[in-house]
Order: structure tokens, then sequence, then C-alpha cells
């Protein structure tokens, strides 16, 4: 990846475009939004431009490298996720707040792969979703000292242990998806529970454990990604 600034991200904004420019534009960040949902940033401009049905020059006209193509599509979802948190601030129950933030932000990288490879690493969206990331940052840290001072979460909990709780609970995406995609939710409704410092109820598991079946095939699909 060659060395991106600010400044050559807005050089090569683009003017307005061509009517048929536009429409392959919108072909292409369609196309990159499946790919990505489903490969991560391991998928390659020429990827989506096989998914698009465009030639591989006509992408790299619009988006030079990956860096732009991945700017232009998760700044936005990255706000989302900002969005999020600074609402879950005006939740009356601190607590509440903090579960609900947690909560959506994994369902998010729960649907989608590049959004799991946007949040939990820093390789790739080093401008736009890099800025968002950098205003979301005071946000999570007052969600969480705003439930520890309720005495609500555990008082050694950080801000930083959300992008790590972030990638246990996507583990166990990646690791089940093919026989029990919702099967996170077990897991980091058990990690929340595990959270809680003020002994309060705890949740009813939203989906059933893995069966020997299931969890046979799991670790056979888990071993072929290797």
């Amino acid at each position: 990846m060659g060395f991106m600034t600010r400044d050559t991200l807005r050089a090569a904004s683009p003017r307005p475009l061509r009517r048929d420019a536009e429409r392959n534009r919108l072909r292409i960040l369609s196309a990159a939004r499946d790919v990505f949902r489903e490969r991560g940033f391991d998928a390659t401009l020429d990827d989506v431009a096989h998914a698009a049905g465009l030639g591989v020059g006509t992408v790299y006209r619009r988006f030079p490298n990956k860096e732009h193509l991945i700017d232009a599509m998760f700044a936005r979802r990255v706000e989302e996720i900002e969005e999020n948190a600074r609402a879950a601030l005006a939740d009356p129950d601190p607590w509440e707040g903090f579960r609900k933030f947690v909560w959506e932000a994994v369902a998010m990288m729960a649907a989608d792969r590049g959004m799991r490879d946007t949040l939990l690493s820093n390789a790739f969206g080093q401008v736009e979703v890099a800025r968002v990331k950098d205003r979301m940052i005071p946000v999570v840290t007052e969600l969480v000292q705003r439930a520890k001072d309720s005495g609500a979460l555990r008082a050694d909990f950080v801000e930083t242990d959300c992008p790590v709780l972030f990638k246990m609970v996507a583990s166990v995406v990646e690791y089940s998806h093919d026989v029990a995609p919702d099967l996170w939710q077990r897991y980091l409704t058990m990690l929340l529970d595990g959270l809680r410092a003020d002994g309060g109820e705890r949740q009813e598991l939203p989906v059933p454990p893995l069966d020997h079946e299931m969890l046979d095939c799991a670790m056979k699909a888990w071993h072929s990604r290797r």
C-alpha cells in the first residue's frame, strides 16, 4: 500500500461525474460492499471489478487503490457506531447504555467481515476512517467510565478492553458462521453478564449451544480455513 495522506485523498476527490461514470461508481461500491462483507480486506480491487462486471481499469480510474475504496465505503459505517455510542451516553441507565453500545457494534461486525477488518485493525482506513475512530475514543471512554461510576461495570474494565472484547466475539462469528451464524449472541451475553459488578440479573441466553454434530462441523470448517 502506498503512503496515504489526507491531502492526497482530497486531491483524488472526484469531480462531478457523467451519468454513466456515476452508474459505474455506484456499481463498484455495491459490488465492493458484497465482496468485503464476505471476504474482508483480503479481497482485491480486481475481485471487486469482477463482481461489478466492469473492467479492472474502470475500477482503478475511480479508486486508485484499495485504501480509497475502503475510506469511501467504511467511514460512514464507522460513524454509525460513533452515533450509537453518543446515543448510549444519553441512556439514563449507564449499564444499559454500555450494553447497547457493545451489542450494536458487535452485531455490525458479525454481519460484515469488512466491518470487522475496519474496526479491529489499523491497516486500512488510515484517513477518513481513522478520523472517525479518533472522534469515537473519548465517547467510548466516557461511556465506560459512566458505567463504572454507577457501580454496574467492574472497576478494572477500561475503554481499550472494548476492541479486544469485540475480537473475542468476532472469533466466535468466524468459528460458527457455517453452522450457527447467530451463536455470537450467546457468548456476548455471557461476557456482558461477567462484566457486571452490581450483581444485576443475568440475561437469558438468546440462542442455544451447538450440539455435538454442529460442533464437529464447525471444527472441520475452521480447520479448512487455516
